[in-house]
C-alpha cells in the first residue's frame, strides 16, 4: 500500500510493524492498544519520512516510564509532530536526541543479522557515544551540513560537567530546529523569521557581546551548510 496516507489499526493484536516499512506515503498511524512488544519495532518506521502523527499508547512496548518512552520514540522518529495525541515540541526533540534510548533493529530481522554477523564494528554499534554521534550526524547530513568528528563529543568515560552537558544540549537544539525548518511552508517560515528577528533584537538590547556571539554561531552554521 505505497500510497496510503492514514492508517487506523488500533485494537488489532498487532505485534510487528515490519509490513508498514513500504508505506512511504504514510502521514498518520494509529496503533493504540495492540501487542507491540518492543520499541525496536519502530525501526521499521524510519523509512517513513512523511509520518507526522503516531498513536502508540497502551502497547506493552510503552513500559512503565512514560517520559523515557516518549523520548525514545522521538529520538527514533524526530519528524513526528504529534505522539499519542500530544503535540511534540522542539525542546522535546532536542532532549530526545540527548536522553532518548537508541532503537535497534529487532532481533532475527535481516537488517540485524547483516549488521552484527561477522562485522568487526558490531561492538562499536553498541557504544552509546557512537549512537549519539550517529543520530546527530544523520540530521546534519539531511541538512547538507558537514558531520561532526568524534572528538567533538565528550567521552562517556570522563566525568560529565555542567558545561559539557549545556554545550551538547545547544548543539542538539540547533540541529533539531534546522531539521524542523524543512517541514515548514513559506507562511510558517515567515513567522519563524519574525520571531528570530525579535529574539535577536532582545539580545541587542541586553548585550552587544551576546549578539556578537550569536552572529559567530550563525556564521559557523552558515559555513557548514553546503547548499
Amino acid at each position: 500500500m505505497p500510497n496510503i496516507e492514514v492508517l487506523t489499526l488500533s485494537v488489532n493484536s498487532i505485534s510487528s510493524l515490519s509490513p508498514l516499512a513500504d508505506c512511504l506515503s504514510l502521514c498518520e498511524l494509529y496503533l493504540r492498544r495492540n501487542m507491540i512488544p518492543s520499541l525496536s519495532e519502530l525501526s521499521h518506521l524510519r523509512p517513513l519520512t512523511r509520518l507526522r502523527v503516531l498513536w502508540l499508547a497502551e502497547n506493552p512496548c510503552c513500559g512503565s516510564d512514560p517520559s523515557q518512552y516518549r523520548l525514545t520514540v522521538l529520538r527514533c522518529l524526530p519528524r513526528l509532530q504529534k505522539l499519542d495525541n500530544q503535540v511534540v515540541t522542539e525542546d522535546e526533540i532536542a532532549m530526545a536526541l540527548m536522553e532518548g534510548e537508541e532503537v535497534t533493529t529487532p532481533p532475527g530481522t535481516v537488517q540485524n543479522q547483516l549488521s552484527t554477523n561477522g562485522h568487526p564494528d558490531a561492538e562499536t554499534e553498541n557504544d552509546p557515544l557512537n549512537y549519539n554521534m550517529e543520530e546527530t550526524n544523520k540530521i546534519r547530513e539531511e541538512l547538507g551540513m558537514k558531520p561532526l568528528s568524534r572528538d567533538k563529543f565528550p567521552s562517556l568515560s570522563s566525568p560529565s560537567t555542567r558545561e559539557t552537558r549545556l554545550s551538547m544540549k545547544k548543539t542538539h537544539i540547533v540541529d533539531a530546529v534546522l531539521l524542523l525548518l524543512r517541514d515548514l511552508d513559506e507562511e510558517e517560515l515567515l513567522v519563524v523569521h519574525t520571531a528570530t528577528q525579535n529574539r535577536l533584537q532582545t539580545y541587542t538590547l541586553d548585550s552587544g557581546d551576546t549578539l556578537h556571539s550569536g552572529d559567530t554561531l550563525h556564521t559557523q552554521k552558515a559555513a557548514d551548510i553546503q547548499h
